[in-house]
């Protein structure tokens, strides 16, 4: 079967520091894969070069069989993936219901037009409202994204990501900076929303990552040293040596 994603011997360097190195990954359509390690390991670089944010020096990166390497986001979008970012990224000044609304509207293919009413489009109005409910925010529909608590903005930011349909969804920490009680919400709320689709998450807390992920990918200077089952990951003395500095023999 095609992978969802393919990254075959990518490397990436700025001048010359080499951040990204011989960098092999393979994520199975409907799988749950997370990309762990530790910091300045390049995770978020690894999130830039497959959603086309940076473009490798060396290597190929295929999306559901399809070389997309060197495309622009919004081409790797198109072709159906989705990612959110760190730092969240929403509109403030817009309401939550005018958020997911700009992402619904680009994914059915309508662009904004002076003399065209939004409000007059009922596939747009059903699909929003049907993500508003799904993340629960149906009741902060009219709240300024800007004035919604931390939480409620990755759950915002979560909506957007999923709007357009996406078959293979990139969350980068979307729990970090949460109370464990909102980390169990949003974790639900990944899960669900994911359901049927292909995930790839980076995050630090390991609760999240062992009781998420089908398979973890071990990230170390820029080169994955370890790729399996979080069982497997887990007994994993390369990995023990990478995070708690034991040594292997």
């Amino acid at each position: 079967m095609t992978a969802a994603i393919q990254v075959n011997a990518v490397e990436k360097s700025f001048g010359n520091v080499q951040i990204i190195r011989d960098l092999n990954l393979s994520v199975a359509k409907g799988e749950r894969h997370a990309i762990i390690g530790p910091n300045g390991a390049g995770k978020s670089t690894t999130f830039n070069l497959i959603s086309g944010h940076i473009k490798p020096t060396s290597g190929e990166i295929r999306l559901n069989g399809e070389v997309t390497s060197g495309l622009r986001p919004f081409e790797i979008n198109r072709r159906g993936l989705s990612r959110s970012f760190q730092v969240t990224n929403v509109f403030a000044r817009m309401t939550v219901w005018e958020n997911v609304r700009c992402a619904v509207l680009w994914a059915t293919g309508h662009r904004y037009a002076f003399w065209k009413n939004v409000d007059t489009l009922p596939e747009v109005k059903q699909r929003t409202a049907q993500i508003l409910d799904e993340i629960h925010l149906s009741h902060r529909r009219d709240v300024p994204a800007g004035l919604l608590t931390y939480a409620e903005q990755r759950e915002l930011e979560i909506g957007i990501t999923i709007a357009g349909g996406a078959s293979v969804i990139m969350l980068d920490e979307p729990t970090a900076g949460m109370s464990h009680a909102e980390t169990e919400r949003a974790v639900a709320l990944i899960r669900r929303l994911t359901e049927g689709r292909t995930l790839v998450i980076v995050e630090h807390d390991m609760s999240v990552v062992f009781g998420l992920a089908d398979r973890i990918s071990v990230l170390v200077y820029g080169h994955i040293i370890a790729s399996g089952t979080p069982e497997e990951i887990r007994g994993n003395p390369k990995v023990k040596e990478a995070y708690l500095g034991e040594e292997v023999d």
